[in-house]
């Protein structure tokens, strides 16, 4: 199972959209600069976030624990023999 480029690029596209879109449409002022690098870090933060989270569906560090009864009932039904090796 693999990540989805698409789905990948859709939401770099989107966060990259309101990082830069935000800054420029920031009104003028004397706070102009500090709240477009608020807009553009938010953005950047609220993406990797979504990312961090999405790839660690991927590959989960905690999966299920199985006694070994229900190893072997699996292996047989699945016909795959447990092996030693």
């Amino acid at each position: 199972m693999g990540a989805a480029v698409l789905l990948v690029l859709f939401f770099t596209g989107l966060w990259a959209a309101i990082g830069i879109g935000g800054s420029i449409i920031t009104p003028r002022g004397p706070q102009q600069k500090l709240t477009q690098c608020i807009l553009m870090l938010t953005a950047g933060c609220c993406w990797l976030f979504w990312l961090c989270c999405y790839m660690a569906q991927m590959n989960p560090l905690i999966g299920p624990r199985l006694s070994k009864k229900v190893i072997q009932v699996m292996a047989q039904s699945w016909n795959m023999p447990i092996t030693d090796g």
